[in-house]
């Protein structure tokens, strides 16, 4: 009874989650989160005593649905794994409840370390397509992953990370439900670049008061940007 229960959950789960799920059936017999945490589900339970086998079935699980969870992970509820496809989950990771990954996600370890090895994450944690926490460190509840992004440190709660190596690029930012937006997300490397284009701009701008305080015009060609043209090395040169 206990299995149709989370079957149910895991279910409504993916209906209050992904827009393209129309229905329990449609969600039921072709979305593979279900079908890979059920089997995972019984895997896990087989794995303490019956090692092979639990680790046999996943490896068929894998080979049905793209997903590919050892029997010893640890998953909490209302999981949702979106397409799946190249999701990689170790031995040692953890996971929290109301978790919504996509596909390419790596939850992995580092080295040849035995023992703890892979990330334990949070409640109410979005990891984006392709991201990999590498690692037994543990990410806080209420955060965000980027896609793309390759976290090797922890991450504290209600935090957002991007980038290679991940970034905590925004801290504190406590939401309600889960949170399922991957675009508007910050970026510090654009955010970087805008800062330092406009301190130039205040340099050039200082730069051009004073050429005139000294009765310098030659500052003022570079203000036309006919006055420097490329020679053939590609540098430029004033005309």
């Amino acid at each position: 009874m206990l299995m149709f229960e989370r079957l149910r959950e895991d279910a409504r789960a993916i209906l209050d989650r992904d827009p393209a799920a129309h229905g329990f059936w449609q969600v039921l017999l072709c979305y593979p989160s279900v079908r890979a945490l059920a089997w995972h589900r019984v895997a896990h339970k087989l794995n303490p005593k019956h090692p092979v086998l639990a680790r046999w079935l996943s490896q068929r699980v894998r080979h049905k649905t793209g997903i590919e969870i050892h029997p010893g992970a640890t998953i909490g509820r209302r999981c949702f794994i979106d397409h799946g496809m190249g999701v990689i989950i170790g031995e040692t990771a953890e996971i929290g409840d109301d978790v919504t990954m996509y596909q390419d996600v790596t939850l992995g370890g580092t080295g040849k370390d035995t023992g703890k090895r892979h990330p334990t994450i949070g409640n109410n944690v979005t990891i984006g397509s392709g991201a990999k926490v590498l690692g037994p460190f543990k990410v806080g509840d209420n955060s965000k992953i980027g896609a793309g992004s390759i976290v090797l440190r922890e991450v504290p709660s209600d935090c957002t990370v991007v980038g290679n190596p991940g970034r905590i690029v925004r801290k504190a930012d406590k939401r309600v439900g889960v949170d399922l937006d991957q675009v508007n997300l910050p970026d510090p490397v654009q955010e970087r670049m805008t800062l330092l284009l406009k301190r130039i701009d205040l340099l050039e701008e200082r730069l051009r008061q004073r050429a005139k305080e000294i009765g310098c015009d030659l500052f003022d060609l570079y203000d036309d940007p006919s006055a420097l043209i490329p020679n053939d090395s590609g540098d430029y040169y004033e005309i």
